[in-house]
C-alpha cells in the first residue's frame, strides 16, 4: 500500500475538477488498482481536522509519505511569512518545508504548483512560486538542488488545468517504480506529455501549413497562429492527442492554445497575435528560423489547394445552404 497526500496552495482547485474528469479508471478505481491510500485531499476528504494528525504523524515518523502532491503555488507572502495562506496552524509553506523531505516523489500538479502560474503574475502580490521552479528559473521554494527520498527531484505536471490522464499516468510510473529522471524535461516534466508541441494532433494543422489563417473565434476554417494569438506552435503539450473529455480541445472548437502549460503563463495577449513591422508573427514556431519561416511562407500562400481556401459551410444569413 502507497500512501498519498495531496494538499493546496494559492490555486483554484482547477487540476482537482481536473482529475475528477478520469475515466476508465475514474480516480477513485485507479487508486484501488494502483493499491493507493489517499490520506487526505481538500476536496475528496470528509473532514479538515485529521489531516493536522496526518501531517504530524508524518513529520514523526508514524506514516510512511510515499507520493506528495502539491496543487497551486506556494505563498511566501507577506514578507516570506507565509501567513496569506494558512493551513492547519501554520503557514502552508511550512508544512511543505517539513513534508518534503520526507516524500519518496513529489508531484507539482498544475502550471501554479510547477513555475508559478497566474498568482505569480506581475507584480505577484502574494509572493508565490513553484515548488523547484520560478517561472523558467529553476530554485523555486525548494531549491535547485533539492531532491527527494527516491533521488529524483519535483516532477512537474504543468498546465492549466493538468489532463487527468497526464496526472493519473505519472502517479502510475511512481507506483510500479518504473518512473525515472530521464524521463523528465528541462522542466522536469514527464516527456511522455511535454516532447510534442500542441500543434501535434491539431486538426487545423493544413491550414497552418498553407498559412490560411482564421478571422474569428469559433469558426472551423483557418489557423489561429497568424492572427488570433494561438501559442499552439510553441507550446508543449499533448492537448490534440490526448483530447480532453475523449473529445476535443481548445484549437479543434476555434479558440487558440494559451500556452498554459509554459513556464510563462499567464500572458496577456491572448487572442491577439504580435507581430513585427514586416507582419511576421514575433514568436515564431518551435525551431524554426525567421529566414526558414518567410520564404516557406511565400511558397506557401502561392500553393494552397482550393478547397483549404473556401469555408467549409457556405452559410446564407443565419441559415446553411
Amino acid at each position: 500500500m502507497r500512501n498519498l497526500l495531496w494538499l493546496q496552495g494559492g490555486a483554484c482547485s482547477g487540476n482537482t475538477l481536473s482529475l475528477l474528469n478520469a475515466s476508465d479508471p475514474d480516480v477513485f478505481e485507479f487508486f484501488s488498482q494502483h493499491n493507493i491510500k489517499l490520506l487526505w485531499h481538500p476536496s475528496l476528504s470528509l473532514d479538515s481536522i485529521g489531516v493536522k494528525r496526518i501531517m504530524e504523524d508524518i513529520i514523526n515518523g508514524k506514516i510512511r509519505l510515499n507520493i506528495f502532491v502539491f496543487e497551486g503555488s506556494v505563498i511566501l507572502g507577506p514578507n516570506n511569512s507565509g501567513t496569506f495562506n494558512m493551513f492547519a496552524g501554520k503557514p502552508m509553506k511550512d508544512w511543505v518545508k517539513y513534508l518534503a523531505p520526507l516524500s519518496e516523489y513529489i508531484i507539482a500538479v498544475g502550471d501554479c504548483a510547477s513555475f508559478g502560474g497566474i498568482p505569480a503574475a506581475d507584480p505577484n502580490p502574494t509572493q508565490s512560486t513553484g515548488l523547484q521552479f520560478f517561472k523558467k528559473e529553476i530554485g523555486g521554494f525548494l531549491g535547485k538542488n533539492f531532491r527527494t527520498k527516491s533521488g529524483l527531484p519535483i516532477i512537474n505536471i504543468s498546465g492549466c488545468p493538468a489532463h487527468p490522464d497526464w496526472i493519473l499516468t505519472t502517479i502510475s510510473l511512481i507506483s510500479e517504480g518504473k518512473m525515472t529522471e530521464d524521463m523528465l524535461d528541462e522542466f522536469n516534466r514527464p516527456k511522455i506529455f511535454y516532447s510534442t508541441t500542441t500543434q501535434f494532433g491539431c486538426p487545423r494543422q493544413p491550414y497552418f501549413t498553407y498559412k490560411i489563417s482564421s478571422k474569428e473565434l469559433g469558426h472551423k476554417e483557418g489557423c489561429l497562429y497568424f492572427d488570433l494569438g494561438c501559442r499552439g506552435a510553441y507550446t508543449k503539450s499533448p492537448c490534440n492527442s490526448i483530447l480532453w473529455n475523449n473529445q476535443s480541445s481548445k484549437t479543434r472548437v476555434g479558440t487558440p492554445c494559451m500556452g498554459c502549460t509554459e513556464f510563462d503563463f499567464p500572458t496577456f495577449n491572448f487572442f491577439h497575435t504580435e507581430k513585427n513591422r514586416s507582419g511576421i508573427p514575433k514568436r515564431l514556431p518551435l525551431g524554426m528560423s525567421r529566414g526558414t519561416y518567410v520564404t516557406f511562407s511565400a511558397v506557401a500562400k502561392g500553393s494552397a489547394p482550393q478547397f483549404l481556401v473556401r469555408p467549409l459551410i457556405k452559410k446564407k444569413g443565419d441559415w446553411i445552404e
